[in-house]
């Protein structure tokens, strides 16, 4: 694969104006797959996730999205973590299936969720704020859309980490953090992304409609 595939000038095709690169078509593309698969509580979303994760780490460092540049790493590493995690439940977490059952979170993890997503952002942006000046021959622009652009790592970190663990709430996260999402990537000029994320909205509220009907199942089973 040619090393110029990764950049984001190189246009795959034009339409209405846009100019779509290979780099965000692929990776969107890769993207939508996997979220759609995970909604659907499918193992396969795993393996197809590492192909997103590693084409938009590429394409959110080239247009000064850092902290979700740095999400993606952190993504490579909880979709093999994922994919490993839901084929091998321990005993008596298993489905019909064989594979990890959806559970929801108690009230008191929810709560805790809620805090270290807020305290998490703050701590996040204050970090993305500054980077061009800490680091300036690597991050030569400033970061676009700090503590929002933090909102949505932090809270997908931990959307992914409940999501590994097969938690229904997950999808709340997700949907959330997909929200803010669009606004950003809209606001960047990547539209492609940007519709992508505002379908993820609504794939998102069916994850959590599927992965809520599939405990209440697993539950009569029980």
């Amino acid at each position: 694969m040619n090393q110029s595939f990764f950049d984001i000038t190189n246009i795959f095709f034009t339409v209405l104006g846009y100019e779509m690169s290979y780099l965000e078509f692929f990776g969107t593309v890769a993207g939508a797959i996997a979220v759609w698969l995970s909604a659907r509580a499918n193992i396969w979303s795993w393996p197809i996730g590492l192909i997103n994760v590693v084409l938009f780490f590429f394409l959110f460092f080239q247009v000064q999205l850092y902290p979700d540049m740095f999400l993606q790493v952190f993504f490579f590493i909880t979709n093999l973590i994922g994919w490993w995690r839901w084929a091998n439940p321990k005993q008596g977490e298993e489905d019909k299936k064989h594979e990890l059952k959806v559970t929801l979170m108690s009230t008191r993890w929810l709560v805790i969720f809620a805090a270290i997503s807020l305290v998490g952002t703050i701590a996040f942006g204050a970090m993305a704020k500054n980077l061009h000046e800490f680091f300036p021959l690597l991050f030569t622009k400033p970061s676009a859309f700090p503590y929002l652009d933090s909102f949505v790592t932090v809270t997908s970190i931990g959307a992914t980490y409940l999501m590994v663990q097969k938690k229904a709430e997950c999808w709340a996260a997700w949907i959330l953090a997909d929200v803010i999402a669009t606004y950003l990537y809209f606001s960047k000029g990547i539209m492609f992304v940007g519709i992508e994320y505002l379908v993820f909205c609504f794939i998102a509220a069916f994850g959590l409609w599927h992965w809520i009907q599939e405990y209440k199942t697993n539950s009569v089973q029980s």
